[in-house]
């Protein structure tokens, strides 16, 4: 999945992933799901710097399970969201999946915050994380 392409939905933001994501991963927490808006959030973890980013973002500092900042990019003008950077985890952008131009070559590997995960979700196979990840 080299060289992929993604932005925003008015696309003043555009970005390419120049790297292959180190995981693929959805999350069931409360926050991913306050912030896409869903049941849940697919993220695709790439090195920072494989990931070239262009137009302007802002962003909301967000504090998770480790208490530590995160801080959630988006589009300024119409709101999607983007990537995160995480304070617990240097190096790795955090990219919003749905954000991608082609999200065919997604295949989620794990699932995280499964007790927060709605009755209705059937569990990904081979994806599952029985419960809520430690605090790093």
């Amino acid at each position: 999945m080299q060289n992929q392409e993604g932005g925003c939905l008015c696309r003043a933001v555009r970005y390419v992933l120049k790297d292959e994501p180190q995981a693929t991963v959805i999350c069931h927490c409360t926050h991913c799901q306050k912030q896409s808006g869903s049941a849940f959030s697919v993220n695709l973890l790439t090195p920072e710097s494989g990931f070239d980013l262009h137009g302007e973002t802002s962003f909301f500092v967000d504090h998770g399970d480790s208490g530590l900042p995160s801080y959630r990019h988006f589009c300024p003008k119409c709101g999607s969201p983007i990537f995160t950077k995480a304070e617990n985890m240097p190096g790795i952008a955090i990219v919003k999946a749905g954000t991608l131009d082609s999200v065919e070559a997604i295949k989620p590997q794990l699932e995280i915050y499964t007790d927060h995960a709605a009755a209705w979700f059937a569990p990904v196979a081979e994806a599952r994380f029985a419960q809520t990840p430690p605090a790093s």
